[in-house]
């Protein structure tokens, strides 16, 4: 699946009072990324709502003055569901300081009831691709059965 990406430069009301990235903050660009990876593969914004944040890790913290790149890509496809990776770089030294999982789902614009989206995955492009995806159905299996 394709790759999306965002860039953003962390100023001071992106801050907590740690001085450090704000979490609701991250979470926000977090989540708009995986919808614009989410979206772009469904190829109808409005039809497309977020389920589930399944986990926003934060390896490193994040300071002012940073800039991140975010990157989103479909880790796996259900019927009516997508579930997109982020990761979230240090653009100057390269290091994941956040990633996690989101799950959208399609729904008919009018009803609210979800509709089935006919997306499938192409072959992993790569080895971390092919990591990614198989995070992504082990986190599935766990959320079915709980």
């Amino acid at each position: 699946m394709e790759k999306y990406q965002t860039i953003h430069l962390v100023k001071g009301e992106d801050l907590n009072h740690h001085g450090t990235l704000f979490a609701a903050r991250a979470a926000s660009w977090f989540v708009e990324t995986a919808f614009i990876a989410a979206a772009s593969e469904y190829k109808s914004p409005s039809n497309i709502v977020c389920r589930n944040l399944h986990g926003m890790s934060f390896k490193k913290t994040v300071k002012n003055g940073s800039l991140i790149k975010l990157t989103s890509r479909v880790a796996y496809c259900g019927k009516t569901s997508l579930m997109v990776y982020v990761s979230v770089e240090d653009s100057m030294t390269g290091d994941i300081v956040i990633d996690g999982f989101l799950t959208f789902v399609t729904v008919n614009e009018e009803t609210g009831k979800k509709i089935e989206h006919n997306i499938s995955l192409d072959e992993p492009k790569d080895e971390e691709e092919k990591e990614i995806r198989e995070k992504a159905i082990l986190l599935r299996k766990t959320l079915v059965n709980n």
